[in-house]
């Protein structure tokens, strides 16, 4: 599965960086910090950070990022990008988490848990390694939203990364956790629409509070006892 992810670290920054692209980017940047909300000084796991695409925006805010992933060449690009912060890249699976217990204040992942075949195990590792009363956000592609059902196409034609995916609408993915966790969710347009169109779009979708949106984001709170 690594090998799968070190071919496409120029492929995944080019396309947020195409006019609809950074479109997604933008409104998928906006939910995880509305979300996770970092801190100034706060220790925040970014499990699966990739090519650090959504990783900058927490080092702005002030907090001390560890990015972890399972390709090298991600992380040598998200170290590129994170360059004078307090960064701190660590090679490893979400599976078997390489920190102790209540190491962070809070824990982010972004799109990895569907690659991830066991789920609710990879789940277990991040609730681990956060502190009581921190925050556990995961987002993930929403099962419920045309996107999804594109990139299963994309599978049946062969696509390597999304073959080995598994995208889970919210209650699927609220299910993997051992506590009560609240979503929303962006990007209510598609690859295809004009950037106008799709603004619109998305601004009818928060509107709605709709659940199909394609980027799915979920959060829990561990409780102080632990779970």
């Amino acid at each position: 599965m690594t090998e799968i992810f070190d071919e496409w670290p120029e492929k995944y920054d080019r396309w947020f960086e195409t006019p609809i692209g950074g479109l997604v980017r933008h409104y998928e940047s906006r939910l995880i910090n509305d979300m996770l909300q970092p801190g100034a000084g706060e220790r925040i796991l970014d499990a699966g950070c990739g090519t650090g695409v959504f990783t900058r925006d927490l080092l702005d805010a002030g907090a001390e990022v560890t990015g972890l992933d399972l390709s090298f060449p991600m992380l040598r690009r998200a170290g590129s990008k994170a360059a004078g912060y307090h960064f701190r890249r660590v090679q490893g699976d979400l599976r078997r988490l390489p920190f102790d217990e209540n190491s962070f204040d809070k824990v982010v992942s972004v799109t990895a848990i569907e690659f991830v075949e066991d789920a609710k195990g990879a789940m277990g590792e991040l609730f681990r390694v956060t502190r009581p009363g921190g925050w556990i956000v995961v987002a993930s592609l929403n099962s419920l939203s045309p996107w999804a059902v594109r990139r299963k196409a994309d599978a049946g034609a062969g696509h390597t990364i999304f073959r080995h995916a598994k995208f889970r609408s919210p209650d699927e993915m609220a299910a993997l956790a051992p506590v009560r966790g609240v979503f929303r969710t962006a990007v209510h347009f598609l690859k295809d629409d004009n950037p106008l169109r799709a603004r619109t779009l998305e601004d009818e979708g928060q509107a709605k509070g709709l659940n199909t949106g394609a980027f799915l984001v979920v959060r829990w709170k561990k409780h102080p006892h632990g779970s």
